[in-house]
């Protein structure tokens, strides 16, 4: 049976002939130019390294505390408890000792395999992946095929990374008549003792009880340890096991030692073919929503290649959301931005609006924090943090005037929670999570406007979506989100039967949104036609409908397009694809939809950094937005009060057709041929 089912996905050969949509390659492996890709299951993220068999980084989601790093909370990296060493005939074996070395994600299954020859002793298939239905449990399967007699030593190792402190390493062996269990467990405090994180390692043997190979167990020093055993293969001889892994903290858990060892003894009882079924299983469940695109298959790699690093680092039924970098590093610290709500959020929303809640739990449950971040800046309601961590605090760093001054984070967070009713109409939520959040966004903007008359309710002193203008009044985007949230705090109200703060609909009708003297919309009320960042004006007529005259949205693509900076981070390009495509301008939709991703892919697998020609992947930001380009710009869904809806588009000259599968609560399929 476990032969087998090491076969199934042994598929990623058929990308050899250009045709699989599902793999992703990484080809001339250069450990100098490499950025790793990411096995994740919304818990734990597993970041690849251009060693064989061994594992960058593990990030645990979460789980924050200070590396004094910026003077602000950091995600913190867990045990390394996923890596493996390997001797062949007494050697320990390198990247300089291997040949064929191949790494292939195979997206569907959430598995990254290695595959590499030991000269001609041996070839190894190593297949790694985060276990989807256990969140806080990993599992590496291992085959290795003897061309010649051989004694081979594989080893599985946990090494503490250097921030963790009162590093303690414990082994043991449980007896029971029909199986010995091996625990392999590490536990250590976090910088500031503030958590203890705890991993534990056990070995699945292929043979059946009462023949397994003696384990040996070696305990190095306090930051590394092993499991290791011997095993003499015949030429022609296959053999295989596999090594579970489970991490936790004080975070998840009171007693994450325990709860670690409890979690790797089920895992190792309940055997590689039963995690691997339902670890598949899982993976098809997402995968049933879904983008499909005849035509063209690089760019169907590309999109699905995005939406699985979403899906891999996000879940269902947690309190935890997205940083940019997900969970692929320490990039950003790990805090919550509005790339969030803006960026990665809609394209869950749509496919998976059961991941998308467990965003919108996050703010929910630090919305008294975000009560006393406006309390202390002298507003009413709540005012979100700009950085966002574990408290929901503010936890920008001092010297970034993004902290106190960028705004319209307050009103991603209330346009995202509108428009998760708009597409479920789950009244019980409204009121329970939604509204509660709504009405203090409102509230926050009926206090942050200055009443200087009517149609002149200003918002100043600011920092807008265009981040390199510090200090602006009246920015474009922060006053369009402002009366965006407070018509959906307005509407929230009706919909439960309640009475509404008629304050909410007479500030939204004052606060201006300026113009040039030509109608252009006007960034703020001192911009000058600078170099921007990123778009910001744009963005009033996707995702926020305040602009929605087409002559308009052409006047303002006119002007801000050749103002974008090249430098800007690459949500920013793909507002603009998506835009054009609306307008039905489909040259310059092909152009900025590129410009999105495409100069964006590092090497060996193409993950997407920040900026074109940058080194801080995966950047999930960028991910999200060149997914709205596909499913809101070409695939012309909108969410809006008649929950997902479809407009007339047209897609680029080389794709035949474009199905957007299983969208929504009811799991709609949407086409454009």
């Amino acid at each position: 049976m476990r032969i087998t089912l090491f076969l199934t996905f042994s598929l990623f050969v058929v990308s050899c002939f250009g045709q699989d949509t599902w793999t992703i390659e990484a080809k001339a492996i250069d450990p100098k130019n490499y950025y790793g890709v990411t096995v994740g299951n919304g818990m734990i993220g597993l970041v690849s390294s251009p060693e064989p068999m061994k594992v960058q980084d593990v990030v645990l989601n979460g789980v924050y505390d200070y590396y004094q790093r910026g003077r602000v909370s950091n995600i913190l990296k867990t045990f390394n408890h996923a890596n493996m060493n390997l001797e062949v005939d007494g050697k320990r074996i390198g990247i300089k000792d291997i040949t064929n070395y191949k790494q292939s994600l195979d997206m569907k299954k959430a598995i990254l395999v290695t595959t590499y020859d030991v000269g001609d002793k041996v070839s190894v298939k190593h297949s790694m992946m985060a276990l989807r239905h256990l969140p806080y449990t990993a599992m590496s399967m291992v085959e290795i095929t003897a061309k010649h007699n051989v004694r081979v030593t594989p080893m599985s190792v946990i090494e503490a990374p250097n921030h963790l402190s009162d590093v303690r390493n414990l082994y043991s062996e449980i007896d029971r008549p029909h199986v010995v269990i091996p625990l392999m467990t590490s536990v250590g405090k976090s910088p500031s003792g503030k958590h203890t994180l705890a991993v534990s390692n056990s070995i699945i043997f292929s043979e059946p009880h009462g023949q397994e190979p003696d384990l040996i167990h070696e305990d190095w020093d306090y930051n590394m340890h092993l499991m290791k055993f011997n095993k003499t293969l015949k030429a022609g001889e296959k053999y295989a096991f596999s090594v579970v892994s489970s991490a936790t903290s004080t975070e998840h858990y009171k007693d994450p030692l325990n709860e670690a060892e409890r979690l790797t003894i089920f895992a190792k009882l309940e055997g590689t073919d039963r995690l691997l079924q339902r670890h598949l299983a899982e993976w098809e469940k997402l995968w049933k929503s879904d983008i499909v695109i005849e035509g063209d298959v690089e760019t169907q790699k590309s999109v699905r290649f995005a939406l699985y690093h979403l899906y891999s680092f996000a879940r269902e039924g947690t309190a935890y959301s997205l940083s940019p970098m997900g969970l692929s590093g320490l990039g950003y610290n790990g805090h919550v931005f509005w790339d969030t709500e803006l960026w990665m959020y809609p394209p869950l929303l749509a496919l998976h609006p059961e991941i998308a809640r467990s965003l919108l739990e996050y703010r929910y449950q630090r919305l008294g924090a975000a009560k006393q971040n406006a309390f202390s800046h002298g507003y009413q309601g709540a005012m979100f943090p700009w950085e966002s961590s574990d408290e929901g605090s503010e936890d920008t760093p001092v010297w970034a005037l993004t902290g106190p001054f960028q705004h319209h984070i307050t009103g991603c967070v209330g346009w995202a929670f509108w428009k998760y009713y708009q597409v479920t109409k789950d009244k019980v939520w409204l009121r329970d999570r939604g509204y509660p959040v709504l009405k203090e966004v409102a509230d926050f903007w009926i206090s942050r406007v200055e009443r200087n008359g009517p149609g002149h309710y200003d918002i100043n002193n600011v920092i807008g979506a265009n981040e390199w203008l510090e200090n602006i009044d009246n920015n474009a985007f922060t006053n369009a989100m402002a009366i965006t949230s407070l018509r959906y705090a307005t509407q929230a109200a009706k919909e439960l039967g309640l009475t509404p703060n008629p304050d909410w609909d007479h500030v939204a009708q004052n606060i201006p949104i300026l113009k040039f003297p030509d109608g252009t919309t006007k960034e703020n009320a001192t911009y000058d036609g600078v170099m921007i960042k990123q778009a910001d004006v744009n963005l009033l007529a996707f995702p926020l409908d305040i602009v929605t005259d087409k002559v308009q949205i052409e006047k303002d693509l006119n002007y801000y397009e050749p103002r974008m900076s090249p430098e800007g981070p690459a949500m920013g390009n793909s507002v603009l694809a998506l835009l054009y495509s609306r307008v039905g301008n489909m040259e310059k939709a092909n152009e900025w939809f590129a410009k999105a991703y495409k100069p964006n892919e590092v090497p060996p697998f193409g993950v997407l950094a920040e900026t074109a020609g940058g080194t801080n992947p995966y950047f999930a930001t960028g991910a999200g937005g060149f997914l709205q380009a596909v499913i809101f710009g070409f695939g012309g869904l909108q969410i809006n009060d008649a929950g997902l809806t479809q407009i007339k588009t047209k897609l680029p000259a080389n794709w035949k057709s474009l199905e957007i599968k299983g969208a929504g609560v009811k799991k709609v399929n949407f086409s454009v041929k």
